[in-house]
């Protein structure tokens, strides 16, 4: 058992209310005693025997308990270790949300993402693609960038979830603790 962390993908987002609390006591009475989570947007630690059992575990967990379906995007503590270490952009710290770590269900991105994303990167946006992960600079900001959701999903060719850098600096600090 390792610590691994699954994403929930578009929780608490268009009308869906998944309360964290509410997903803890769940995953307790399922046997997952050291489970935490950060932030209402669906981010879960907890030990698992791989981030893919995890994955199916928390999707199953919640289709049963909440008859809701949601994608899960699990990644074990080591490879997270690698993304709090490894942003591109060297001045993330000073615009921890406007830096987004975007990661796909599917570990392995569709050759041409950067690419593709870059055709619409309108606003400044600068996107780096480095192994599993897709790292993007909104610099000006989320909200008025065409890489939509969906659009992202696309070109990774796989559903995607995003995390700001704080976000991913405080779950691999929680994976320390």
């Amino acid at each position: 058992m390792e610590k691994t962390i699954v994403l929930l993908r578009a929780v608490n987002v268009g009308g869906r209310k998944l309360l964290m609390a509410e997903l803890r006591d769940a995953c307790r009475a399922a046997g997952i005693d050291d489970i935490q989570t950060y932030i209402q947007s669906g981010n879960l630690i907890f030990a698992a025997p791989s981030a893919d059992d995890a994955e199916t575990q928390i999707e199953c967990l919640i289709a049963d308990r909440f008859g809701m379906t949601v994608e899960a995007i699990g990644r074990s503590a080591r490879e997270w270790a690698v993304y709090a270490a490894g942003s591109p952009f060297v001045d993330a710290d000073g615009r921890g949300n406007m830096i987004m770590l975007c990661l796909a269900r599917k570990r392995t991105l569709a050759a041409d993402t950067a690419a593709r994303l870059s055709e619409r990167a309108l606003h400044g946006e600068t996107i780096v693609v480095k192994d599993d992960a897709i790292w993007i600079d909104f610099s000006q900001g989320v909200g008025s960038s065409k890489l939509s959701p969906t659009w992202i999903n696309r070109c990774a060719g796989s559903p995607v979830t995003m995390r700001n850098w704080r976000t991913v600096l405080k779950i691999a600090e929680m994976t320390r603790g």
